[in-house]
């Protein structure tokens, strides 16, 4: 097992996981409603921000990382579906509140939670709200034991990938690395011999190829090896120290899923 897996850095466990929310209306007293509907019915949620158009709700989606988007479908500067078009693959929830009950279907083709219609209804709002905070822990569970699975597998001994560079083939072992950090379409992958190997492949793509060996995409520019965390520090919100001394940041909404994912483990 992980030797990181003995320090005892955690405090409590989470239970529920809290919604980061993003309210996107053209129209502020909407919004204001939205907000206060929230507050009151819906504990679980957290407003990170508003937005009017498509252009302010894709900003703002990009620096918060949401968990959940209540989106109108007609905006100033296009539609909510338009939105929706700038991911490639959205990794947030998305509940429609419009006026226009003629997007339905179009609505729930993009897997929508619920499409709620204006005047808002504040239970109908609640429970929308409590479906998608369901999906949202049944999916982060699935998660955290594909991840649980193969750190006590130890899927990664012996196992070898091959990294082409510009000069090179390397062959490496890969519980020899520690991270792979982003660097615009390129990544840097770091190893307990102190390499660091640039490649042109995008992170996504070690993302996805590492999967299965105990790897966590904790932020967006970084890939970490579980097995190589020395420890977590909670400050300038949150690090872990890996193998090396290497500092890497931990995401605001990667924050929750590694403590209970080290929480689970070691109990």
């Amino acid at each position: 097992m992980p030797a990181f897996l003995n320090i005892p850095i955690f405090e409590r466990k989470i239970k529920q996981k809290m919604l980061k929310t993003i309210i996107v209306d053209d129209e502020d007293h909407v919004r204001g409603i939205l907000r206060k509907f929230l507050v009151k019915y819906c504990p679980q949620v957290k407003v990170a921000a508003e937005a009017g158009s498509v252009a302010e709700a894709h900003e703002l989606i990009m620096r918060h990382h949401p968990d959940l988007v209540l989106l109108d479908i007609q905006l100033g500067d296009g539609t909510g579906f338009d939105l929706l078009n700038k991911f490639e693959s959205p990794d947030f929830k998305v509940i429609f509140i419009t006026a226009h009950d003629q997007y339905a279907v179009q609505a729930f083709r993009v897997s929508a939670i619920d499409f709620i219609l204006k005047p808002v209804n504040p239970f109908e709002l609640a429970e929308a709200v409590s479906q998608a905070q369901k999906l949202v822990m049944y999916e982060l569970h699935l998660r955290l034991e594909a991840l649980e699975n193969n750190l006590r597998r130890d899927k990664a001994s012996g196992k070898k990938i091959v990294i082409k560079t510009l000069n090179n083939i390397h062959v490496i072992e890969i519980n020899t690395i520690t991270h792979c950090e982003s660097d615009s379409s390129y990544t840097k992958i770091f190893t307990l011999d102190q390499q660091e190997i640039m490649t042109s492949k995008p992170i996504r793509e070690y993302e996805e190829m590492l999967s299965g060996f105990g790897f966590f995409r904790l932020h967006r520019s970084f890939l970490i090896n579980l097995s190589h965390i020395k420890r977590f520090e909670k400050s300038d919100g949150g690090f872990v120290i890996l193998t090396g001394d290497a500092k890497v940041p931990v995401a605001s909404r990667k924050r929750e899923e590694l403590i209970e994912l080290f929480d689970k483990i070691s109990e």
